[in-house]
């Protein structure tokens, strides 16, 4: 992965002609500043080092250059990357198939249920691009995914609404917790960094703050659930087990394959 990699310049390579022999190179360096004195300005005769700016940087310690990821740290980033692409995949999935069937006998739902899917597919499109560009492989259980998530939505559906959004609710709990457990690690990995005088890479901290608006729209979506009866879903329990139960296997395997 690409994270955190210290950016380096070539410098040129001077011509054999242009190379100058140590003395050459000193009464080059005199000559210049000689010149550079003549049309110097001085502010003050009376100039001293105490009327010098003093630049905090001369005396607080600096960050040191910075460090690229461990392998452990690439690895986990691997997987969380391709777990979270393949959940936002399902979701789009899951609010595709509950959608027709939910919206016929629940008119006023449109509106909520296409905000819902609009946020997952911004969500599914943000892991995609950080996939290619990170150049992570997604999970070999895709076809899987795809089907069982449709299958999921199109079958809590029908159930009625109170069961789409007991799914819903079961999902998001999961994904949640999910989301949460790879801020909490990417926040350790920060404060480590700072600790160690290291500097932060604005691809890291721009990942943070991604990873953290996605969970905080798919926790906005249990409360939508919530709000609109999820608990009165027969079964609640069973239902619910069944998939938040599911949903940590999804992720274990994907993790891995």
């Amino acid at each position: 992965m690409a994270f955190l990699l210290p950016r380096t310049t070539a410098l040129p390579s001077l011509p054999l002609k242009a190379r100058l022999t140590p003395l050459a190179f000193q009464l080059q360096t005199r000559t210049r500043n000689a010149n550079s004195n003549a049309h110097r300005t001085l502010i003050s005769s009376a100039a001293s080092p105490a009327t010098e700016p003093e630049p905090e940087s001369l005396h607080t310690p600096q960050p040191t250059r910075r460090q690229p990821l461990s392998a452990a740290q690439k690895l986990y980033l691997d997987k969380a990357l391709r777990v979270n692409q393949a959940g936002e995949l399902a979701a789009t999935l899951i609010y595709t198939a509950q959608t027709p069937p939910l919206t016929k006998a629940h008119p006023h739902l449109r509106p909520l249920m296409q905000h819902m899917y609009d946020q997952e597919a911004g969500h599914f499109k943000t892991f995609n691009a950080l996939l290619a560009k990170h150049r992570i492989r997604p999970t070999a259980m895709y076809p899987l995914w795809q089907a069982a998530a449709t299958v999921l939505g199109w079958t809590t559906g029908a159930m009625g609404r109170e069961a789409a959004m007991a799914c819903t609710e079961a999902v998001e709990t999961e994904i949640g917790e999910h989301y949460n457990g790879q801020v909490r690690e990417l926040l350790a990995w920060m404060a480590d960094m700072e600790r160690k005088g290291e500097e932060v890479g604005e691809e890291l901290r721009l990942l943070v703050g991604e990873m953290r608006r996605i969970r905080d729209e798919e926790l906005e979506h249990l409360d939508h659930a919530v709000q609109n009866d999820a608990k009165a879903a027969n079964p609640y329990e069973l239902l619910t087990g069944v998939i938040r139960t599911g949903c940590r296997g999804a992720i274990w395997v994907s993790e891995k394959v």
